[in-house]
């Protein structure tokens, strides 16, 4: 061999060692590459998967056909469905805070049946007052133990003395509308979810002042955060009489209000905001088992997308004044009769239905 084809023979050598090796080089990144976007998407599947299981296992949720078992109202005969709402005032832990004072128990201090009739494209708000007298029917507490029926019992007091189970049953009891699903929101979880969407606009006519609350507000429009609007729902010495009847419009306002924040801003379309929502809310949120997932919550959520808040009716139960104790209500007849008539048959609510002779008065304690 030639040394002109020895170098050659070298220099070709060199080469495929030089490709060679830039292909392992390459081959090597190639590969770390790759690994490090497995590796990401594993990262990001595995904090998907733990914010998701987070959140999901926040949500408390109550087996409704174990607690109540099969003595129930019928359904509706339409594909409608009745939901009952409830804001319950525990003072334990942040709701201390909130309303300064930590005191044993809760109650129901909102409560709202919402019926949505056949189509989803409307809805009818109707509020129980709490300080309403009604007959308790046998419940089971949360315990497994038994808690016997009563007459002339405050609605209120149901929910600290059996739960939102019984509470259920007595709606149901009093009215015989069966109840397809509840949710049960305490005041930590109102402030939060007030706050993650920024807050709530509201127009009131008249100036509130009530030092009870600490809610101090003109007339006019206001944006309120989330301490704002707690006192906004449960204010009652700054309007009418002071009693429980007169904060109702207040509730029903605001409900209204915050569903029209919640469509405007498309909360339910954005997943980050959705998630900021349920990060707020789901922590002190109780539902039937039916709802109580993140699946569930927005598959329902969704089904209720083509109401219209603005077009909601709100509707008080008819009640009058008690006749052996003022402070006290019962509900009006023949209105109460005709109201949940309506109801369960999904039916439009006569406005005969919807007067009510006690128009305050109530607790004011």
């Amino acid at each position: 061999m030639s040394e002109a084809t020895a170098t050659h023979s070298r220099r070709n050598s060199g080469d495929r060692r030089g490709r060679g090796r830039q292909r392992t080089r390459g081959q090597r990144i190639r590969r770390v590459v790759g690994w490090s976007l497995v590796a990401l998407l594993l990262i990001a599947g595995g904090t998907g998967w733990w914010l998701y299981h987070r959140l999901n296992s926040n949500i408390s949720g109550v087996d409704l056909h174990k607690a109540l078992g099969d003595d129930r109202p019928e359904k509706l005969p339409t594909s409608g469905q009745n939901l009952l709402i409830l804001g319950s005032d525990s003072r334990a832990g942040e709701n201390g805070e909130l309303t300064g004072g930590h005191v044993a128990g809760a109650r129901s201090d909102t409560a709202m049946v919402i019926h949505i009739p056949e189509g989803r494209s409307r809805a009818t708000a109707i509020s129980i007052p709490r300080d309403t007298l009604v007959t308790r029917p046998e419940c089971l507490k949360p315990d497994g133990s038994n808690l016997p029926s009563a007459n002339r019992v405050m609605f209120n007091s149901v929910y600290s003395n059996a739960g939102p189970a019984c509470v259920v049953k007595t709606v149901e009891s009093i009215s015989k509308v069966r109840i397809d699903h509840f949710l049960d929101i305490d005041f930590a979880g109102f402030k939060g979810l007030v706050d993650a969407i920024g807050g709530v606009t509201v127009e009131i006519d008249e100036p509130i002042h009530d030092k009870s609350s600490g809610l101090d507000l003109e007339a006019g429009t206001h944006r309120l955060n989330g301490t704002e609007s707690l006192a906004f729902v449960r204010t009652r010495h700054g309007i009418g009489d002071g009693s429980d009847l007169g904060r109702i419009g207040l509730q029903q306002q605001f409900m209204i209000a915050l569903l029209s924040e919640v469509k405007k801003q498309d909360l339910l379309g954005s997943p980050t905001k959705a998630y900021k929502i349920a990060d707020s809310a789901t922590g002190s949120l109780t539902t039937d088992s039916d709802l109580a997932s993140l699946t569930k919550l927005a598959e329902f959520a969704r089904s209720m997308n083509g109401v219209d808040p603005e077009t909601m009716e709100t509707i008080m139960l008819p009640v009058r004044y008690d006749t052996q104790d003022p402070n006290r209500v019962v509900a009006a007849e023949p209105q109460a009769t005709q109201l949940w008539k309506a109801v369960r048959a999904d039916e439009e609510i006569p406005e005969s239905a919807k007067k009510s002779p006690a128009t305050g008065g109530g607790s004011k304690s």
